[in-house]
């Protein structure tokens, strides 16, 4: 059976820890990796065998949870989905993620990105509140509306796309791409009924328009959404709602009850067994 390639990579990791009083630095290790290892893989890989030390942030390691964003050979990437052997280089170069606070090497603090994300209420908004709180049904959704919004639901928050723009950079109080992309999804959403609430948060200078279409965000989002669409879009209805061109819309009703169904706490119960 044949080995798998490998290749000695170095591996220049920004080192900082808080308590120690010192600069920002940077480290460099050396490390003989095979063919199909990720920048994670590597990392793990360096904290085990040489330095057990070195802080980074990870859990999925799928591309799912977005823990892992860093700045790898000069771009927002997810470490899990970054192979070592794709960046074509002997030479890799780990930083932390550019326009976030340090927490301590390649960790950084999202707090920020959290508190922008919350702000735009990223959740359904309804009037009927009381359906919301104990629900008797679901409400419609129709396949052309999910199709619209649906890029938008596979954002992870790994905090690549704030950290590429080059406003977020400039205005510490830009809501981001990000937030402004998941405001955009729940605008959209017929379900919602929310727009107005938003209103007061993205339509300021340091919302919606505060964009200045750079596309940054798209170019490095590892799950392929295209924030930059999102913000242009979500600029249009704000001005087609305050030109009145475009009313507040009651959101969707209540599917129907399928007959024969049998509910238990909104929830269908499972078909009998065949025997």
């Amino acid at each position: 059976m044949e080995k798998p390639e490998k290749r000695s990579i170095r591996f220049r990791v920004l080192r900082f820890a808080p308590d120690g009083g010192g600069e920002p630095g940077v480290k460099e290790y050396l490390l003989d990796v095979a063919k199909g290892t990720t920048v994670l893989d590597a990392l793990i890989q360096l904290k085990e065998e040489q330095d057990n030390t070195l802080s980074f942030r990870y859990s999925c390691r799928m591309g799912v949870c977005g823990s892992c964003g860093m700045f790898i050979n000069g771009l927002p990437r997810l470490g899990c989905q970054t192979q070592v052997f794709e960046l074509a280089s002997d030479v890799v170069e780990v930083r932390p993620l550019p326009n976030f606070g340090l927490v301590r090497d390649l960790a950084v603090d999202f707090d920020t990105l959290f508190e922008r994300h919350r702000c735009v209420k990223p959740h359904i908004l309804r009037r009927d509140g009381k359906e919301l709180e104990h629900p008797t049904g679901e409400y419609v959704q129709t396949q052309e509306n999910l199709d619209w919004i649906y890029q938008f639901t596979y954002c992870v928050m790994c905090g690549a796309c704030l950290s590429a723009c080059p406003t977020a950079c400039s205005d510490p109080r830009f809501l981001g791409p990000q937030a402004l992309a998941q405001a955009y999804r729940y605008v959209m959403d017929m379900r919602d009924e929310g727009f107005a609430e938003r209103l007061g948060v993205l339509d300021t200078a340091h919302g919606a328009w505060r964009c200045h279409f750079a596309t940054s965000c798209s170019q490095v989002c590892p799950k392929g959404v295209d924030p930059a669409l999102g913000v242009q879009l979500l600029k249009r209805e704000i001005l087609l709602r305050r030109l009145r061109a475009r009313r507040d819309r009651a959101g969707a009703g209540l599917a129907p009850a399928a007959k024969d169904a049998k509910r238990l706490d909104g929830i269908p119960e499972a078909p009998p067994k065949s025997v």
